[in-house]
This record gives C-alpha cells, sequence and structure tokens, in this order.
C-alpha cells in the first residue's frame, strides 16, 4: 500500500493550465506581445479565487489522462465552474491559443526559437502599450467604456502589474532577540520606485475610469449617432466644422442655445480634474525616464560636433552671448508647429550630451553612466561646459513651452534598450494614463467649444 499510495502521489506531477474566461483581446493582428496577455489573465484569477484548503479533487485513477495534478484539477475546477456550470469540458481551440501565447512569451517573440528574441523588459511595456491600443484605440467620444472593454482593461492590467509585487530589494532592520540583543538584519520590501509610484499610477487609473462614466445621460451627442429623428448632423458640420488634424474624429453636438449651466460646470470640472491627472501622469513618466540609464547605441550615434546638429545660427546665438536667453532664442526661431519643436528638441538633446562628452575626455570615462558625476568636476570656463549647460536650459525651455510633446529620440531609445522590468511596467503605465487623460481633456475642450459656438450664435 505504501509503493502504491507514493505512486498515487508522485505520478500527479505538473499543474494543468486552466483556460482563459476572456477572449482574446488584441484585435490588430501582428500585435506585439499580446499573445501573454490572456493567459496569464486567467491563471492570475484562478489564484485569487481558489482555495488550497476546499474539498480534494477526485482520484487521479478516475481523472482523464490530461489532468496531470490534484492542484491543477482543484484550479481547473474553479474556473471551468464558472465558465461551464461545473462541465470539465475544457475547448481545445482555446487550449491552442493558451499554448500559442505563452510559447510565444517565452520565445520572445523570435519564432525560430534562436533566442534572439526582446527582453522581458520590453516584452511587458509592448503589452501594456498594446492592451491599450486594443481597449481604447476606438474609443472617440466622451462616453463611459464598454462594460466588457472596461473588463478587459481590469483583469489584464491586474496581471501585468502583478510582476511589481515579486520585484523586491534588502534593506537593513533592527530587531531585538529574546534576550535583548539589538541585531541589525536585512529584511526584503518593494522597490522604492515601485512602492512610491505604482500606487499612485493606479490611483490615477482609477479617477480616469470615473471621469468616462460620468458621462452616461448627457446633453450633447456625436454627429452619426444622433438620438430620435431629429437630423442635425449635417447642418451642424457647416456650424461648426471639423479642424484638419482632426479629420477623423466624430463631431460633437449640442442643442440650439447649448448647454445646461449644470452641464457646463460639469464638463469644465472635469476637464480640470483629468488635466490634473494628465500633469501628475506626465511628471512621473518623465522621472522614469530620467531615471534609465543612457543606451550606449545612443552615445555611438551622437554627432561628432554640436554645431553640425543645431546648425549655425543657433551655435552661433548660443556660443557669443554673454547671457543666454532661451526665451529669446525660442521668440527668434518662430517655432510655428509641434513637428519642428520636437524636431528642434532631438537635436538640442543629442548636441548637449555630445559637449557633455567632450567636456569630460579628459577623464578617459570608459562607461557612460560616471559622466554626470564627473561634470561637477568639470573646469567652468570650459567651452563645452558651458554649451552644454545653455543646451540644457534650452532643452528645459522647449519642454516647458511645448508640453504635449511626443517622445523624443532619446526617450525611445531608452525604452527600447531598457533591460529593468520594474521601470519598464511603471514608464508604459504612466506613458498610457498620460495619453488617455490627454484624450479626455482634448473631447471635453471639443463638446464646450461646440457650445459656446451655438450660444454665440443665438446672441
Amino acid at each position: 500500500m505504501d509503493k502504491l499510495s507514493n505512486y498515487d502521489e508522485n505520478s500527479d506531477a505538473g499543474y494543468t493550465s486552466s483556460p482563459s474566461n476572456t477572449p482574446a483581446f488584441s484585435t490588430v493582428s501582428g500585435d506585439s506581445f499580446a499573445y501573454c496577455q490572456t493567459w496569464t489573465s486567467s491563471e492570475s484569477e484562478i489564484v485569487d479565487e481558489s482555495s488550497y484548503a476546499s474539498e480534494s479533487s477526485p482520484s487521479p485513477w478516475r481523472a482523464k489522462p490530461n489532468v496531470l495534478s490534484k492542484l491543477g484539477m482543484k484550479l481547473c475546477k474553479h474556473s471551468m465552474d464558472d465558465k461551464l456550470g461545473g462541465s470539465d469540458v475544457l475547448d481545445s481551440a482555446e487550449l491552442e491559443m493558451m499554448k500559442e501565447r505563452f510559447a510565444k512569451l517565452l520565445l520572445g517573440e523570435d519564432m525560430s526559437g534562436s533566442g534572439k528574441g526582446v527582453c522581458t523588459a520590453v516584452t511587458i511595456s509592448n503589452a501594456i502599450t498594446n492592451l491599450y491600443a486594443t481597449v481604447f484605440g476606438e474609443s472617440l467620444k466622451l462616453e463611459p467604456l464598454k462594460p466588457e472593454k472596461k473588463a478587459m482593461w481590469k483583469r489584464e492590467m491586474k496581471v501585468l502589474l502583478s510582476v511589481c509585487d515579486y520585484i523586491q530589494e534588502f534593506a537593513p532592520t533592527a530587531q531585538y532577540l529574546k534576550d535583548g540583543t539589538l541585531v541589525e538584519m536585512m529584511k526584503s520590501r518593494p522597490r522604492l520606485d515601485i512602492y512610491i509610484n505604482l500606487p499612485a499610477l493606479q490611483k490615477l487609473d482609477t479617477m480616469l475610469m470615473e471621469i468616462l462614466d460620468t458621462f452616461q445621460d448627457t446633453e450633447f451627442w456625436y454627429a452619426g449617432n444622433i438620438p430620435g429623428n431629429l437630423n442635425r448632423g449635417a447642418s451642424f458640420r457647416r456650424i461648426v466644422p471639423r479642424k484638419d488634424e482632426k479629420w477623423w474624429l466624430p463631431v460633437p453636438c449640442v442643442l440650439p442655445g447649448g448647454l445646461s449651466d449644470m452641464s457646463r460646470k460639469h464638463l469644465i470640472e472635469k476637464r480640470d480634474c483629468a488635466n490634473q491627472i494628465h500633469k501628475a501622469a506626465m511628471a512621473i513618466n518623465s522621472n522614469l525616464l530620467a531615471e534609465i540609464d543612457i543606451p550606449e547605441t545612443y552615445i555611438d550615434n551622437l554627432p561628432k560636433s554640436g554645431r553640425s546638429s543645431l546648425g549655425d545660427s543657433i551655435y552661433h546665438f548660443m556660443h557669443t552671448s554673454d547671457k543666454f536667453s532661451p526665451e529669446q532664442l525660442l521668440d527668434c526661431l518662430k517655432i510655428s508647429s509641434e513637428f519642428e519643436a520636437l524636431e528642434l528638441v532631438d537635436k538640442v538633446e543629442s548636441s548637449m550630451y555630445t559637449w557633455r562628452r567632450k567636456a569630460c575626455l579628459s577623464h578617459s570615462i570608459s562607461s557612460w553612466s560616471k559622466v554626470k558625476d564627473l561634470m561637477e568636476d568639470t573646469d567652468y570656463n570650459d567651452k563645452s561646459y558651458t554649451l552644454a549647460e545653455r543646451a540644457e536650459s534650452l532643452l528645459f525651455c522647449l519642454k516647458q513651452t511645448f508640453p504635449e510633446l511626443s517622445q523624443t529620440s532619446l526617450d525611445t531609445c531608452k525604452i527600447q534598450h531598457n533591460r529593468d522590468v520594474g521601470k519598464a511596467v511603471l514608464e508604459s503605465y504612466s506613458r498610457v494614463l498620460e495619453g488617455l487623460a490627454f484624450n479626455i481633456v482634448a473631447w471635453i475642450e471639443d463638446v464646450l467649444h461646440v457650445d459656446k459656438s451655438m450660444r454665440n450664435r443665438d446672441v
């Protein structure tokens, strides 16, 4: 009997992966790393809802051959009870989809299996970005998110963020022994950047969902979705035409006379709230990007001369001015679009690091990470040091003048070459929340603009 009992226990090695209770979220073929989310989602939810103290599973002698463990049977049973009413039949198509996504996750999207796939940090970053595109990509109106999309967002983000629960750091702590002796011990705790930023981002996420939920019954609608039999879409487009840069967005419509005072006040309050959320998410994202090390590939591709990157006119202004004023330089440049501003930011940023590198050449630096520390020891009268400082002030002024600029070339390079999983999760999460908050503000501004136009028409 002992041998039979041992065989009973040892023959159950392994876990049976339980089926996902959600469809694949990605609707775009070829979405990078979208495969990992449905597989991990079901497993995370099952662990949360399952209890190891529940009733024991059937004996393996009576179980189907594909059930490999008692624990796997219990986990699978809880999931299937919710989905199939207690049936233990596993959908073969869903199982194959789970296998495919898990395989792609392990391969890092390198289907050749040669180990040339992307790293884990980039995988999770792309997964969060793709999830945001899937859930919010078709949201172009100021309205609540569909229940299935909201459930998908919460469920999949919970799984993707769960990796942060296992990112720990050791910190010294004092502890008293039974005899009263005070000893110092190392205790694990969540990493500081995750401990600070992740709860803040989750709070911002919840606030944005709450803002969208408040626009359930509104006094405005959108052309193409007009209530009743009132066809106001065509005439409204002539009254308030859509700007060329927003031709793809639906046109908001209001009744003649505009919105009521209560509705207008509600819109303004939510706009201000979303604007503050956008600033907070943008600040978190900027700080996270600043903490990511500059990749060596970016340093290797820097221009040999900062002057050739910026151009003679800008270089002459920065080099010859006794008291450099970045605001005065921007006034002279007369930047007309954000595209021009982003192009100038890339040039200024690359020139700044070029001059910093030249200022530190005398120290024979082998690692770029030491440049910032050595800059403090550099001669302040050095020309390259002065130009680097002025380029930094110009860069700061540009970002203050154009706060809605997209990512610079350096930011993109940092994200692509980052190997820190915790920073990748926080950066991508803050980036998508920043984009959602910006869109909500823009949608509210569109409605308020139409409301103002309709009220002025009646005057």
